[in-house]
């Protein structure tokens, strides 16, 4: 009965990434007439975006990187419209090519994309033995999915409506994935939706994660420590995340009229968050930097987008009397990733079974370390499947 029900709001119809000529002009007359700010002389990153770096990106946007090229990698794989209570969510959907496979639905951040998790579809779709039925789905604000037009489109509200996309594709039982705001989507599908999950896998823990603490429960010194550290960061790296979720749209006008300013604001992070070395070209290539931050900006989803995180600051994922997320989680922790929690205080919310200690990589883990994410995302599910 309830299969029927959903049957009658959900509609899932093929879709082709195709934007139009006229959009990709505009973008090159808008990088083309930039204006450029000035720049403490040899300030490198100090003061955020390095000014010479950008204007190199920006001319190599003009003059080399093609659009029609990403397009064409995305459609290289079977992608989707699923209308569920209203909302239009995009997604790409590989079953995989082993004699038993797994159901997982990955789900990205911010400044990420579903682009973020192409890297990882033929490390999991295409073992012999146990692979993945791959749900990558963008989230509501995100990419080509649907933007809300009110209130309450938070972590929690994304996860429902995962859960309905999983059911109608014929998942009843699947695994989730998730970094950034991802992970914050899939603990909660974890949380509300524990007979259905088989595994939660993550390579991040919400900021606003928070365990339940009885009365007069005092904090760990390690937990302490950790949380001075975190105050530390937040006051020299956090104050993006204090604008989006306070006052996004003030942010989001210059960010959705100006291609370099929105890139110069999405850079920053994979410059700031990964395992570069002072090197951003030595971990990505200026076209897979470029085709995220285009994605941003022809579907115009930088104020839907940055919104998130001032939904999730309204309800932030604390963990009532009796909350817990009982079936099993991975985390895999990247040396670069922004503050991480310490495993005993990740502990009184959820059941860590595995937890592996990355040589290297950061915080956009599927591009830059997908051999690592994956290997121990097929390692933790072969480990639920025996």
């Amino acid at each position: 009965m309830q299969k029927k029900n959903l049957k009658k709001i959900i509609m899932i119809r093929p879709f082709t990434a195709n934007i139009s000529e006229e959009i990709l002009d505009d973008l090159k007359r808008r990088i083309e007439n930039t204006r450029w700010p000035d720049e403490i002389t040899n300030s490198n990153w100090i003061y955020g975006t390095n000014l010479s770096f950008m204007k190199e990106l920006s001319n190599y946007w003009l003059h080399e990187f093609n659009w029609r090229k990403m397009e064409a990698e995305i459609n290289s794989f079977p992608n989707f419209i699923a209308t569920i209570d209203g909302y239009d969510i995009h997604f790409i959907h590989v079953k995989g090519k082993g004699k038993i496979n797994i159901p997982l639905i990955i789900t990205h951040g911010w400044p990420g994309s579903f682009i973020e998790m192409l890297k990882l579809i033929p490390r999991l779709a295409n073992e012999e033995e146990i692979s993945f039925d791959i749900v990558i789905p963008s989230i509501i604000g995100f990419g080509y999915s649907g933007k809300s037009q009110v209130e309450g489109c938070n972590s929690e509200f994304v996860a429902h409506l995962w859960h309905k996309l999983m059911l109608e594709l014929g998942y009843y039982k699947y695994g989730a994935q998730g970094g950034d705001i991802g992970s914050g989507v899939s603990s909660w599908l974890a949380l509300k939706y524990p007979l259905n999950l088989i595994g939660l896998h993550l390579n991040y823990i919400p900021g606003s994660y928070k365990p339940f603490l009885k009365e007069g429960e005092q904090l760990t010194d390690e937990v302490v420590a950790f949380q001075k550290y975190a105050l530390d960061w937040a006051s020299k790296e956090a104050a993006y995340s204090y604008i989006q979720s306070t006052k996004p749209i003030t942010l989001a006008f210059g960010l959705n009229d100006s291609p370099v300013g929105l890139c110069a604001w999405i850079i920053e992070k994979f410059n700031s968050w990964t395992d570069n070395k002072g090197d951003l070209n030595s971990i990505f290539a200026k076209d897979e930097l470029l085709a995220n931050v285009t994605l941003y900006w022809i579907t115009q989803t930088i104020h839907s987008s940055i919104r998130m995180y001032n939904e999730n600051s309204k309800h932030p994922l604390q963990l009532a009397e009796n909350e817990y997320i009982e079936i099993p989680v991975a985390f895999i922790k990247f040396p670069k990733e922004i503050p991480t929690p310490p495993r005993s205080y990740i502990e009184e919310g959820f059941n860590i079974t595995r937890w592996t200690e990355m040589p290297a990589g950061g915080h956009f883990a599927a591009m830059e370390q997908p051999d690592l994410l994956a290997e121990d995302i097929k390692e933790f599910f072969k480990e639920l499947s025996s």
